[in-house]
Parts: C-alpha cells; sequence; structure tokens
C-alpha cells in the first residue's frame, strides 16, 4: 500500500523511480564555517597598534571610491582628475607600510614551525628569544636605513628642510610622506621587538598563532 504523498512526488526521467517532494527542504551538508581568529598580542602596546591598523585599513575603502571616481569622470564625462592617481598610490603604500606592525602585534606572520612545535616548552622559550632578538636586530638596522632614505627626502643637499616631490603637474609631497611612514613602521616594529624580548627574556612565551581562517 503507497501513501497518498507518493502520488504526488515527482517521477525520475531516468527509471521512474520517485524524487524528493521538494528537494530543497533537505538541510544542507554539513560545512565546517571559517572566521577570524581573535587577534593575540603580547603587550598593551601590540593591542594600540591593532586598533589603530583597523582604523588605518579603511584607507584602502578610501582609495578603492576615489578611484571609482576618476572612472566615472574620465570616461563618463571626459575630464579626468591629475590628483587621483598618485593619491591612490599613497593611501594604499600607507596601509601597506602599517601592514608590518599589526601583523607582528597579532602574531600573524608567516612562519615554518616544524622544529619549533618538534621541541618541548623550554627549548621552544630558547626558539622564543632567538627569534625576538633577530628580529629586534633586523628592525634596528631597517630603522636607521629608513631613517637615511627619509631624511635624503625631507632635506636638500644643504641640509635644509624641502620634502621630495612627484614632480608631475600636481607634485604633491608624497615620496616623502610615504617614506616617513616606512620610517615611522618600522620605528614601531622596533619597540615591538624590543618588548617581545624582554618578555621571552623574564620566561613569557610567546603566544600561539591564531587558527581558524586567513585574514
Amino acid at each position: 500500500m503507497t501513501s497518498p504523498s507518493s502520488h504526488n512526488s515527482p517521477k525520475s526521467p531516468i527509471d521512474g523511480t520517485n524524487l524528493p517532494a521538494n528537494p530543497s527542504s533537505k538541510p544542507p551538508p554539513d560545512s565546517k564555517t571559517f572566521e577570524r581568529a581573535p587577534d593575540v598580542v603580547r603587550s598593551y602596546f601590540d593591542r594600540g597598534v591593532v586598533r589603530v591598523a583597523k582604523v588605518v585599513a579603511w584607507l584602502v575603502f578610501i582609495a578603492m571610491a576615489i578611484s571609482v571616481y576618476e572612472v566615472i569622470m574620465r570616461y563618463g564625462f571626459g575630464a579626468p582628475t591629475s590628483w587621483v592617481h598618485e593619491t591612490v598610490v599613497m593611501l594604499v603604500a600607507v596601509s601597506f607600510c602599517l601592514g608590518g606592525p599589526a601583523t607582528l602585534a597579532s602574531n600573524r606572520h608567516i612562519r615554518v614551525k616544524v622544529l619549533y612545535d618538534a621541541v618541548g616548552p623550554r627549548f621552544r622559550l630558547w626558539l622564543d628569544r632567538f627569534n625576538d632578538l633577530v628580529t629586534f636586530a633586523f628592525c634596528m638596522g631597517m630603522t636607521y636605513a629608513a631613517w637615511l632614505m627619509f631624511y635624503s627626502a625631507s632635506h636638500n643637499p644643504l641640509g635644509a628642510l624641502q620634502l621630495e616631490r612627484s614632480g608631475t603637474s600636481w607634485n604633491p609631497p608624497f615620496p616623502a610622506l610615504v617614506k616617513g611612514m616606512i620610517l615611522s613602521a618600522v620605528a614601531i616594529m622596533c619597540i615591538q621587538a624590543l618588548i617581545h624580548l624582554i618578555q621571552s627574556i623574564r620566561g613569557e612565551p610567546a603566544p600561539d598563532a591564531p587558527e581558524g581562517g586567513a585574514d
């Protein structure tokens, strides 16, 4: 004896068997939802860097918005601008500069952890100290190099203050500004690395990298 609902079920065109009355009503297969894991910070300074970086990240949206404006003005009204291209490059460059401190603060830098995961907590602490020392030394060298680059971009050969400009018809001082942001970024990373080194020397292990999805 068949149920009344079976007479209303659609038939398969292949073998004539009954198909589900409403295939879309079946629950979707289980799937893992990847969500961004919370940032893992090692100090209050890192927490402040992460907060500032989240605000600076909106510069990319502003760059996108004025790029759309340029396309509309250029191809819709035949009135291209002289400032959009250089402004977009500057905004994206600034956001990229602060990506380094933000990544170091939230412990999301790329690394190979084959050796780190194979040893015990005591040896990991020594690896943290070595890593923080090398990072601090590297950031110190980068800060010195960035200072030389920024000084040459902000002073003329006589030593007077004169910002380097782009040399275009608009001629903004964006090259000097971007080089100043590079100096600020590596200087911030230098402070972060020093704080991390002090923490590892005191025996505070580095937190595990966040899991749950890439940024």
